[in-house]
């Protein structure tokens, strides 16, 4: 269960990344976006490595 988890929050880091570049190489520098990717990303990676540590434990 920890392991899917984790594989779910690291695929969750990857779609933000790609949705942070995207948001930074936008044309309309006007149109703001009302989510923060970077932090998504951040949240992402700590929640895959806190499954990974569970995984491991349990």
């Amino acid at each position: 269960m920890w392991w899917g988890g984790a594989v779910i929050a690291l695929v969750g880091a990857v779609l933000a990344g790609v949705a942070d570049w995207r948001r930074t190489r936008r044309d309309d520098l006007d149109r703001v976006g009302w989510l923060d990717w970077r932090s998504v990303q951040m949240f992402a990676l700590i929640a895959a490595a806190l499954c990974v540590v569970a995984a491991q434990h349990g």
